[in-house]
């Protein structure tokens, strides 16, 4: 099922898996796990009063995947394909610093792993310190 009139904000409703990559070490957590909620809490208030932004960029994916590979990253999984702004997606991939006040979302999607535009979150003014810590300490 294609959800199409998802704002992006609301497709983490329906998250299932987020995945963490810390210097391309990828560790999964699945709904009910503690890590899991502790992230959700953090990146749903990260999300609040922030604006979704008309996204400048494009990802591809033997450079994202190369990319993964250091920094840190996180991964929402879902069930099934959703679509926001009119772009469909399985996975939203964020790399995620503490001084980011603004971030793309990379989409994936199964036939193209992580190739083709973003979507882009402005924080209006504040940025990703909180969400880093929660993150980074899990």
């Amino acid at each position: 099922m294609v959800n199409v009139n998802m704002e992006i904000n609301e497709v983490f409703d329906y998250t299932k898996e987020i995945n963490v990559y810390n210097d391309g070490n990828k560790t999964s957590y699945c709904v009910g796990d503690k890590p899991f909620e502790e992230i959700m809490v953090s990146w749903n208030a990260l999300l609040e009063g922030s604006h979704p932004m008309p996204a400048l960029g494009v990802s591809i994916n033997k450079e994202t995947v190369r990319e993964m590979q250091k920094g840190l990253w996180v991964e929402f999984g879902f069930d099934e394909v959703l679509e926001a702004n009119g772009l469909p997606f399985k996975k939203l991939l964020v790399n995620v610093s503490q001084d980011y006040y603004g971030f793309n979302l990379i989409r994936y999607n199964t036939r193209g792993g992580y190739d083709g535009r973003c979507l882009y979150i402005d924080l209006v003014g504040r940025n990703m310190t909180d969400f880093y810590n929660v993150v980074i300490n899990i």
